[in-house]
């Protein structure tokens, strides 16, 4: 199955998803009453949820008969590790260039 193959950011490289996950961040909805936001088959509303689901942004919890979806953190969570790491590399090369400049400076 290709969604095996995906990771958290080929799931938020369609911006469909990214609507999907803007939507969530209001309230938990029903497939149906996402689908209702695009113009797209209620199949294809419901692979994109498949793909969101799989990379933990959201679970789907079966209410009756709707099945509802909520946002979940861990897909969030793999994101802020990515940005973190990268946050830190930024900070710590940054903080190298400027105690070589300030070297630099008070030799001349």
């Amino acid at each position: 199955m290709a969604q095996q193959t995906l990771d958290t950011f080929q799931a938020i490289a369609d911006p469909s998803r990214r609507q999907i996950l803007k939507l969530l961040s209001k309230e938990s909805l029903t497939i149906n009453a996402l689908a209702e936001n695009f113009d797209m088959s209620r199949p294809a509303v419901s692979k994109h949820i498949k793909i969101l689901e799989y990379t933990g942004f959201i679970s789907i919890e079966d209410i009756g008969r709707e099945r509802y979806c909520t946002l979940k953190q861990d897909g969030f969570n793999n994101l802020q590790l990515w940005m973190t790491f990268f946050d830190n590399f930024w900070k710590v090369n940054f903080k190298k260039l400027d105690t070589l400049l300030n070297t630099k400076t008070h030799k001349k």
